[in-house]
Parts: C-alpha cells; structure tokens; sequence
C-alpha cells in the first residue's frame, strides 16, 4: 500500500511541476545567463588561448591597499601600462608588478603546472595578454571565458568588463566599444579562494585546480544575433526548437531552423522579447540517438543576418515505473564516475580533446561502459559533444556538494546560476539523460528547501530529461539481515533515486557481508548506484592477505558489490567511483595516496587495475544477456 501512495504523490507533484514549468517563460529565469552564446566555440572571432603572463597575489594587493583603500598607481595589475617605458619616462615611479614581463604559461590549464611552488597554492591570481585586431562596423564583440576557477574580473584595455562566481560554467561579457584597433590587452583576476558560502564550500574531496581552466575567446557576431538555439525531440514525436534573438532589432526576426539530412525545414517570427518557439512532427526517416547509433544532424539557424550551426542528436528519455526508458525501450546504464582530470603524474586540469577522448574511450570500449557521471560540477562542453559523438549517456551535476550553507540565499543564487548555465550551454547535448541537483548532502529542512527550488528551476528550464541527486542511505539490522534504506525526503521530488554506497571500504562491514545487504523497494522509482568503491595502489599486491590499498582488496569489493547489485529488482544502473585516480588534498598516507585519491579503476597514468576487469566482465556480460536494452511491456 505505502509504495502505490508515494507513487500517487509522486505523479501529482510531477504533475503539478510540469504545470509550473508550462507557466513559467519557456526560455529563461532570472538567474539564466545574460547571454548564452549556443555553440560559441564555432563563432567568428579570435581564439585567445596559449601565452599568458601571470603574477601572484596572495594579498590581492591588485585590488585593495593594506589601509583597505582602493590598489593604487603602482599596484593596479589591471592597469596595462608597459612598466619598463613609464618608468624611463618618470624614473621616480614606483611599480611593484610588471604584468609584461612577468613569466609565462600556457592557458587554458591551472596554475598547479605554472611553477611547483605553485601546487597547493589558494588565492588571487593575474593573468594578461595583448592581442591585435580590427573591429568592424556594426559589429557586437564578446569575452568568453569557458570556465575560471573561482571567481573571476575581466579588464579590457584598462577597463572592467565583467565578473562572474563559479569555477565549472562559462561566461560571456560584452566588450562592444572596448575592443580597439590595433593592439589590445587584456587582464584577468582569478580567485580560487571559497568561503562558506561558495558552491562548492571550502572542504571537497578532489583538487579544485585554481585558474582558467578552459578556453578563452573573443567573439564577433552581427548586431543582432542568434544567442541561444535549443532544438530537441520531445516526448510526443515532435521536433522542437526554442530560439532567442539578441540585439536592438531582435523583434520580428524571421527565423529558420533547417535540418539538411531530413528535409526538414521550420519557419517563425521572433516576438517582442526575440524568442520564437517552433514544433513539427518528426520525420518517419529520423534516426534516435542512442549508444549503439549515436546519429548526430548538422542543424543550421538562420535569420537574415545570422546563421548559427549544430550537431544535434534526437531521442527521448523518461521514467515508467522503476524503469528508465531510452527512445521507448528500457535501459540498465552501465556506467562509472570521471573527475574532469586528465591522464598523467602532472594533471592540470587542461583537457583538450585528445584527453577527454582517452578517458571516454576507457569507458565505452574497455569498460563496456554506455554511461558515465561527470562529477561534480559541469565537464567542458568539448568533453559533452565527444560523448554525443561516441554514444555514451550521461549524468550531469552542480557542485552543490556536502557542507552547503542551505540558510544563505547569496548560496542559493549561485547555485541555481550554476544550474542555468549548465543547461543553458548543454540542452542540445543528445547525451545529456540526468541532471543532477546534489551530491551527499545531509538531510535538514533548509537542505530540502535549497534543493527543491533548483529541482523546480531544472523543471522549467528542461523538461525533456531526468533530475537526480547522489543521497545518503540509513541502515539497520533486522535478524542479522542488514537493510539499506532510501528514506530522504527529496525522494518525492526526483525522477531516479541514486546513492552513494561504501560498506565494505568505509564502516565496520566484514567484506564478505556485502553481497548480502537488501534493499527494500519503498518508492517504485528506478535506482542508480552513483558511487561506489574501493582504494587500491596500481601494483601494489599483498601475497599474505587481503589487505586495503591491494588490488586483491578493491577487485574482492567490487566481485561482492556487484553480487548484491545483481539482487534489487529496481536498480537500473550504476557509476561506480571512480574510473582513474586523481588529485585530492584530503588523501595523504605516504605509501599509498601522497595527495591522490586511489578509488580510480585506473592508476593515474592509465594502468588498469584488477578490478577493472572485474566491472568490465560484468558489464560485458550484462550487455550479452540482454539487460542493457530490452523492450518494456506494460
């Protein structure tokens, strides 16, 4: 009886969301970004990675005196003067920064890799380069900075363009009128520094790499542009397509939406606010993405004066019962966890396109892997648009991560920023099924409050995929039977309930217990295990016992893991922690972790351990017999 209950409460609040989405403006909440910049890296413009000067500022003596005064003449980094000519010119000046003279390094990439003194380094940072160009009439010009960690102000040409909070979504300034002919600098703060009120807080378990960490661009587009273009199959057969014109003229703009391969072609006007909003019937011819045919369409938007391109892929994904379904069909996602760190002893958190396909690839073809949890904040969008491109489902999340401060609403606005911008810059990612609102979080009546108003903010901005969050269990002894239960009230509120689950690593669980936990199924609702296991130093082997830190150790853990999972009905999957090993602060025993964490299936160089090939032989064999895509019945 309790679970036909929490299901009929789940429908209605589902119900009672979708109605709040359908009221809300279809395109936009206050805390979405200004400006979007749909697929900015194919825009014309100046790519402005590669050779930046930078100087340290654990003082922030850039910003502020030490009476609390403005940074005077002297100090200002941001100030683009050439040090070496004002100084010949009035050799009583005094200047304790010279920015171009400063050292180098390559961006994007943290400043862990600029100089090793740097390593575990928390603070402001500056950057600069100078690069030439000629704007154009008529033209608009924008900074895009695709992720700086953690906060972040922009000067071009001496002036401040534009700050921003978050280290893991990207940014867009308009610097219209700033942009000068001939040579140009540009200076940018950096601050890694988080306080209690940041997302996430202070305390995390992996390396936040300080630093721009993505690439930099300045784009030119036409006064009135197409800024954001959203083209998706909905879960009628429709094809969709939500565009936002930006500019003076943006009212009644003709717009078009072609899609070459399928003949297909939509046409509208763009109202008052430069939005249009466009639906037809999907072709019979059009081919759904999926992991085995991961179909991509070239996408072209028009307007008059804009054209904007894309590489969208079309399926559905939603929830029947304790099922997860893709295009129609059931799926078990056969997944694991991936930190936004590339392979190597140095990792700076410079991931190009080679080194996202490594790791991806690690997943797919050595793991038999078609899922994988991007954790715990937004991956680049290079890293989304290879996952579409290689067929592998993904979870995304915010890095709304334990310690919140739930009370602050100055948190609260940052994360649901955060939110915006991820689903802003990743709607027509085919491989995008989950968004994720939170990861381990304790449960209290501020916490819930917090969570369901980024839940109720997801829903509105995208009702066409899933919304989860990484919960923690409770456990009790019935009999000598041990039983987890998923009694978070924020169950009530997301599509598919995942946890997070150590017993055998973390606690008192004899190894072999672990097999036997149940799981008793109290919400009708399918199951994904987000997390779990077990530490093991590559090579490290123990012929005596076995040990933690072994590779006999965390194969055993994931053999009994598995076995458990293999017995709850309503599991539909799971992205156990994690594929490689990588940097975390936390973790410093001397012999096996010497600032790494050691869950990774992968030491950090790529070598397998034993316990890869145990999931990848599980994983095979799911994939064999059927479970990863069957047909539903009803």
């Amino acid at each position: 009886m309790l679970p036909a209950i929490i299901r009929l409460i789940s429908v209605v609040w589902a119900t009672f969301a979708l109605i709040q989405a359908a009221e809300a403006q279809t395109f936009r909440l206050d805390s979405s970004p200004d400006v979007v910049m749909t697929n900015a890296s194919s825009r014309d413009g100046l790519n402005l990675s590669g050779g930046w000067t930078w100087s340290v500022d654990p003082y922030r003596d850039g910003l502020q005196g030490f009476h609390g005064t403005a940074a005077g003449k002297g100090h200002q980094r941001f100030d683009p003067v050439d040090v070496d000519e004002a100084t010949r010119k009035n050799p009583g000046d005094l200047y304790e920064y010279d920015m171009r003279r400063a050292d180098k390094a390559t961006l994007p990439g943290s400043w862990v890799s600029h100089t090793p003194e740097l390593r575990y380094y928390q603070g402001l940072m500056w950057y600069a380069r100078d690069f030439h160009y000629s704007p154009k009439p008529g033209k608009r010009y924008f900074l895009r900075i695709e992720a700086a960690n953690y906060t972040a102000r922009v000067y071009l040409n001496g002036t401040f363009a534009g700050a921003h909070e978050g280290g893991f979504t990207p940014f867009t300034i308009d610097v219209t009128g700033l942009v000068l002919e001939g040579e140009n600098s540009i200076i940018v703060g950096v601050d890694s520094v988080r306080t209690d009120q940041s997302v996430p807080p202070p305390v995390t378990d992996w390396e936040t790499y300080g630093g721009i960490t993505r690439d930099i661009q300045l784009i030119e587009v036409p006064g009135t542009f197409i800024d954001e273009a959203w083209v998706r199959l909905t879960r009628d057969g429709n094809i969709a397509a939500s565009v936002r014109i930006n500019g003076n003229a943006c009212a009644g703009q003709a717009v078009e939406i072609a899609v070459p391969e399928l003949e297909l072609t939509m046409r509208g006007t763009s109202d008052e606010r430069g939005q249009v909003e466009l639906r037809t019937t999907a072709p019979h011819k059009l081919a759904k993405w999926s992991p085995e045919n991961p179909k991509l369409y070239d996408v072209v938007v028009s307007t008059a004066v804009d054209r904007l391109h894309e590489r969208i892929g079309f399926r559905t994904i939603e929830v029947k019962d304790e099922d997860i379904l893709l295009n129609g069909k059931s799926i078990f996602l056969r997944g694991i966890s991936m930190h936004e760190e590339e392979l190597g002893t140095s990792p700076a958190r410079a991931m190009s396109e080679s080194s996202a396909r490594a790791l991806l690839s690690e997943i797919k073809y050595g793991l038999h892997g078609n899922f994988v949890r991007l954790a715990h904040y937004p991956h680049s969008e290079s890293t989304l648009r290879l996952a579409d491109e290689m067929g592998l489902l993904v979870w995304s999340e915010v890095p709304v991560y334990w310690l919140i401060d739930w009370d602050s609403g100055e948190t609260l606005d940052t994360a649901r920023s955060m939110i915006a911008e991820n689903i802003h810059r990743d709607r027509n990612r085919a491989s995008i099924i989950l968004w994720s609102v939170a990861n381990e979080t304790p449960v209290s009546d501020a916490r819930n409050r917090f969570l369901q108003t980024l839940i109720s903010d997801v829903r509105a901005l995208d009702d066409t995929r899933l919304i989860t969050a990484a919960l923690l269990t409770r456990q009790t002894e019935e009999n000598g039977q041990t039983i987890a239960h998923i009694d978070d009230p924020l169950t009530d509120f997301l599509d598919v309930l995942a946890v997070n689950t150590y017993n055998g690593w973390y606690g008192d669980m004899p190894l072999d217990a672990v097999h036997d936990i149940k799981w008793p199924d109290d919400h009708g609702k399918p199951l994904i295990f987000s997390e779990f296991g077990a530490a093991a130093l590559a090579g490290f082997h123990d012929p005596e016992l076995i040990r933690k830190f072994s590779e006999e150790y965390q194969a055993e853990y994931y053999r009994q893991t598995l076995d458990m999972s293999s017995n709850i009905t309503f599991l539909r999957g799971m992205s156990p922690w994690i594929l490689k090993d990588f940097r975390s602060p936390r973790r410093q025993h001397p012999i096996y972790q010497r600032g790494w964490n050691r869950k990774g299936l992968l030491s950090e160089t790529g070598r397998r351990k034993e316990a890869f090939n145990v999931l990848a032989a599980h994983y095979k064999m799911l994939e064999a017999s059927g479970i990863a895509h069957r047909a539903t019945t009803d």
